[in-house]
C-alpha cells in the first residue's frame, strides 16, 4: 500500500480522473488531497466526490480566499450542483501534517506547485521521501531517436504548464536537498498517453467497480462527445508511475529552465529522474485494475 498525497488543480478534467483514480486503486491509501489555487468551488467539487466515495480526508488549499470559480461547466455537467466549502487549512499545512503521520508518504503534483513550494521553503526540518510530479521536457539529448513523438523531434526544449506555472517553486524542488527522489513525468512522454474511445470501451467493463469508476466513466463519456479525438491522460500516467515506476522508463537528470522554456541534461545521482518512454501495457493494466 502506497501512502500518496494528491495535489491538483481543475483547469484540466484529468486531475479529476486522477482523484477518482487514486481513490478507486486498491493499492494506494490516499491520505490527502491539495488544491491549487484553491477556492471555495474548487475545494467543494473535491469534497463532493469524497462524500460519494465516503472518504474523509483533509483538503488544502493553496487560497481559501481565491475569488475566481476555477471549476467550469463541464464539472457542473458531471456532478450536478457543487457546494462551496471551506478547506480544513492551507494546502502546505495539510502537506505537513499528513508528512509527519505518513513519513513515507509520496506527493503527487499535477499542478502549479506553490503548496508544495512552501512546504520545503516553511519547514526546514522537513524529509520528503518521493516526489512525483506531472512536469518537465525531455528533448532529444535525453530520447533515443526511436522512442520519440514525432510533434517534439528537433526540440531540446519546451514550455510545461505545471512547472512554469510557479517558476520560484520549481527551481526550488528541483534543487531541493530534502527531497530524497524526484521523479518527473514529462510533456513528450505524456502526449503518447490518450484516452481514446477505444479505451473508453474497455472501461465500460469496469467501470462499475467502485463510485470512483462510475465517476471516470461518465466523465469521459460527456468529454468524448465533445471531443471525440480523446483526453491526453497527463495526470494519470502520474499517477500510475507512482504506484510502479516501471510504468515509465527513467532517467537521472538535471532538469533546468532556459528562455521560458524547460529541458534535461544527463546526470548522475542527481536524485532527479525524467520519464523518456512509457510501457504502454503495463499504464493500461493499472489504470483498468487488470491484474
Amino acid at each position: 500500500m502506497i501512502n500518496i498525497l494528491f495535489d491538483m488543480e481543475t483547469a484540466d478534467p484529468d486531475d479529476f480522473l486522477t482523484l477518482c483514480f487514486l481513490l478507486s486503486h486498491p493499492d494506494v491509501n490516499l491520505t490527502a488531497v491539495t488544491v491549487t489555487p484553491g477556492g471555495k468551488l474548487q475545494v467543494g467539487l473535491v469534497k463532493k466526490v469524497l462524500e460519494i466515495m465516503e472518504t474523509d480526508i483533509p483538503v488544502g488549499a493553496r487560497n481559501p480566499d481565491h475569488q475566481k470559480q476555477s471549476v467550469s461547466s463541464y464539472y457542473h455537467k458531471l456532478m450536478g450542483h457543487i457546494p462551496e466549502a471551506e478547506a480544513d487549512d492551507y494546502g502546505y499545512v495539510v502537506m505537513a501534517s499528513t508528512l509527519e503521520k505518513y513519513p513515507d508518504l509520496t506527493i503527487l503534483t499535477g499542478a502549479p506547485l506553490p503548496n508544495l513550494g512552501l512546504l520545503i521553503g516553511n519547514f526546514p526540518d522537513i524529509k520528503l521521501k518521493r516526489w512525483v510530479a506531472q512536469g518537465g521536457f525531455a528533448g532529444d539529448n535525453i530520447v533515443p531517436k526511436e522512442k520519440r513523438l514525432p510533434k517534439f523531434n528537433g526540440k531540446i526544449l519546451c514550455p510545461t504548464f505545471n512547472f512554469n506555472g510557479d517558476v520560484k517553486s520549481a527551481k526550488l524542488l528541483l534543487s531541493s536537498d530534502k527531497i530524497e527522489k524526484r521523479i518527473c513525468i514529462s510533456k513528450n512522454v505524456c502526449h503518447g498517453v490518450v484516452y481514446t474511445q477505444d479505451l473508453h470501451e474497455e472501461y465500460a467493463a469496469i467501470k462499475n467497480k467502485t463510485k470512483a469508476t462510475a465517476l471516470i466513466y461518465k466523465a469521459m463519456d460527456i468529454y468524448l462527445k465533445k471531443h471525440p479525438d480523446g483526453k491526453k491522460l497527463h495526470d494519470p500516467l502520474a499517477a500510475c508511475t507512482a504506484i510502479n515506476e516501471n510504468v515509465c522508463e527513467l532517467k537521472e537528470v538535471e532538469i533546468y529552465r532556459e528562455k521560458g522554456m524547460w529541458g534535461s541534461r544527463p546526470r548522475p545521482d542527481s536524485g532527479t529522474w525524467i520519464s523518456i518512454s512509457h510501457n504502454q501495457k503495463l499504464f493500461e493494466n493499472l489504470f483498468l485494475f487488470r491484474e
